[in-house]
């Protein structure tokens, strides 16, 4: 399985609409990935470091994938639609990382 983890920095002073990110972005994402092999997705808020610092990470979502070749051919069909959507919920720029789940 493959995850795509999109981490949005905890950046003072930027704007994050997170209602317009769960309720709108993330079912648009899903609606376009879902024929690539797309198989869920979930997103967390930090609340907070380890110890009393701030949480690294504003908003992160994790979008779990059949295959790397499902997951790159979605994203030649779908990434201009899915990044032209990100000015409409936030000014921080994502943070993109592909991994192999091993368990």
């Amino acid at each position: 399985m493959i995850r795509v983890t999109v981490c949005y920095p905890n950046q003072p002073g930027a704007r994050f609409d997170v209602e317009y990110y769960l309720s709108r972005h993330m079912p648009m994402v899903e609606e376009k990935l879902r024929s690539h092999g797309m198989k869920s997705w979930s997103v967390s808020k930090g609340v907070g470091g380890f110890g009393s610092g701030p949480a690294a990470r504003l908003i992160q979502a994790s979008l779990d994938f059949e295959s790397m070749e499902g997951l790159q051919a979605g994203m030649a069909a779908e990434s201009a639609a899915i990044m032209a959507d990100i000015p409409n919920y936030t000014d921080i720029a994502p943070q993109i990382q592909i991994d192999e789940v091993l368990r």
